[in-house]
């Protein structure tokens, strides 16, 4: 089964807590504590596999996640780190962004990493919050909880010529005689129902074939295969166009060139503007040769005239189309404005009015305080007052309309607004 296009989960690991925790040893009178923090979470890392071919494997599990970090240990020590989680991807695979179609990446080279997501940092041990004031703090933070997205990973074939051309026109064939490639070949439509990538070697050089199957009237629009493989055709510097001069399944030469282009044209600009050379397959059917002349003046191109079963002609295709590469640049990654995700808010809030006398703290600040403060810890309450006062919330409460003796909700706190 070839699929190259899919959405999947990913999910960075969650930092680990900070732990609690008090020195005591035999003759030592003054202790201390000593949590240490917790290990932060692993992160997703998308890499290249040259030997994956496919995204097929991705259709039987969609949610991938790195490890969380470890909760940290008393005499300071810290929490393991979560491991990384590396996705290895066919080479060419482009990662977007399931909800704004922003790229995240593309891992057009072979050795191409990325780092997707980033785990959450690991929460403070109580010892770190130690001070002058705060001798023995029974509090520690919790480590950050990460956000679960969704990602769209795309196959875009990397190869230096596309092999084009309506369904059983001798694609197959073609490749199979001038590369190692042996794709399935049989006298009906879509035979091929995936890409099929081939090298051929011209004298010491070499480059690389892909057969684009599927490519019929409406293929831009969805029809046939060709909607789903067109996008193979964008990384290419040159396509081959193959057409069957002979009108063996009934149809017209120059129609058949003239849909196929006006199907590249409607997928998109860029693919019209890649270079070309037409070859005329099936050349021993035809009884009168004119035909060929008539396909010249039509289309205003001087085609290549080839044999592709008996491979007649092809020494020259090869020839031809290495000849027409050196001519071209290089094929070079997309260019795009990296998306990434936003990082995560500590300091912003909103106020919200719930009711007569009622008042709701919402945003960042609130998911940040919410590592830091336990309920019942006294020591802990404190802090969360010097925060909120700190952060100008108790400000922004007054400035919203809160009087005194309203009812402020935040987390799972409730408490009156005090002037």
């Amino acid at each position: 089964m070839f699929i190259d296009k899919i959405k999947i989960k990913i999910k960075a690991g969650n930092g680990g807590d900070g732990a609690v925790s008090f020195y005591t040893e035999k003759y030592v009178p003054n202790g201390g504590p000593d949590g240490g923090d917790g290990g932060p979470g692993g992160d997703i890392i998308f890499t290249a596999d040259e030997r994956k071919t496919n995204l097929s494997e991705f259709s039987f599990s969609k949610a991938f996640k790195a490890e969380d970090g470890e909760r940290g240990g008393s005499k300071y020590c810290h929490g393991k780190s979560g491991k990384n989680l590396v996705i290895g991807l066919p080479q060419g695979t482009v990662i977007r962004d399931a909800e704004t179609g922003g790229i995240l990446a593309d891992l057009f080279s072979a050795d191409s990493s990325v780092t997707v997501l980033k785990g959450g940092y690991g929460g403070k041990g109580n010892a770190r919050f130690k001070s002058s004031r705060r001798q023995a703090p029974t509090f520690a933070q919790s480590g950050v909880k990460t956000q679960q997205r969704e990602v769209v990973l795309e196959l875009k074939t990397i190869a230096d010529v596309g092999l084009i051309g309506f369904p059983n026109v001798g694609k197959s064939t073609l490749i199979s005689v001038i590369s190692a490639a042996r794709p399935k070949i049989a006298n009906y439509h879509f035979t091929t129902l995936s890409p099929v990538l081939g090298v051929v070697q011209y004298y010491e050089h070499f480059f690389t074939v892909a057969d684009i199957p599927g490519l019929i009237e409406g293929a831009s629009s969805g029809a046939g295969l060709g909607f789903e493989f067109l996008r193979h055709i964008e990384r290419t510097r040159l396509l081959v166009h193959l057409v069957d001069i002979s009108g063996s399944e009934g149809r017209d030469p120059v129609q058949d060139y003239r849909t196929i282009r006006a199907e590249l044209n409607g997928y998109c600009e860029k693919l019209s503007e890649i270079p070309e050379i037409v070859v005329l397959n099936k050349c021993d059917l035809l009884q009168d040769k004119s035909q060929i002349k008539q396909f010249e003046k039509a289309v205003k191109v001087k085609p290549l005239q080839i044999v592709g079963a008996i491979a007649e002609g092809t020494e020259q295709l090869i020839a031809e189309i290495y000849k027409k590469l050196q001519t071209l640049p290089p094929p070079r990654p997309l260019e795009f404005e990296p998306f990434e995700y936003a990082p995560r808010d500590i300091s912003g809030y909103d106020i919200i009015k719930t009711g007569e006398g009622e008042f709701e703290i919402l945003g960042g600040l609130v998911d940040e305080l919410a590592r830091n403060v336990l309920l019942d810890n006294p020591d802990s309450m404190r802090y969360f007052q010097r925060k909120l006062k700190g952060e100008g919330v108790f400000k922004a409460l007054r400035k919203a309309g809160a009087k005194e003796g309203d009812t402020v909700r935040m987390m799972d706190i409730e408490f009156d607004f005090l002037e």
